[in-house]
């Protein structure tokens, strides 16, 4: 039975076929973000495995952070995602936003994890 396509997967899918258009091979920083908390992995496409993640659910930054849905937690998670691509030997790679625009949390995320070493 085909399922029929919301709005959301509409706007992922059409956002990640041009990042992979364009990638060149390298791995992807794939952002999801709920009410409450904010993953992010990184993803070799080509293998079809995740190479290091991180969110706002793990113990240390828990510990640390009043909420897990907040500018503050975001960028603190795009620094753990990045110290652990740059320790798994990753300092290239495309930020997939996924359906989310490019602000607020996502957009902190994304420079947290520029300020720890990625390239994107």
């Amino acid at each position: 039975m085909v399922r029929k396509l919301n709005q959301t997967d509409k706007r992922k899918l059409r956002n990640r076929k041009n990042l992979k258009k364009h990638n060149a091979g390298r791995p992807r920083l794939s952002v999801h973000r709920s009410g409450m908390h904010i993953y992010a992995q990184v993803i070799d496409d080509v293998l079809g495995h995740t190479i290091v993640a991180a969110s706002t659910m793990e113990k240390d930054i828990k510990a640390t952070k009043k909420s897990g849905a907040n500018v503050a937690a975001a960028s603190a998670v795009g620094k753990l995602v990045a110290e652990r691509a740059v320790k798994a030997g990753v300092s290239e790679v495309v930020f997939d936003r996924g359906a989310f625009l490019y602000h607020g949390r996502v957009k902190a995320l994304a420079e947290g994890a520029r300020e720890a070493g990625l390239k994107f």
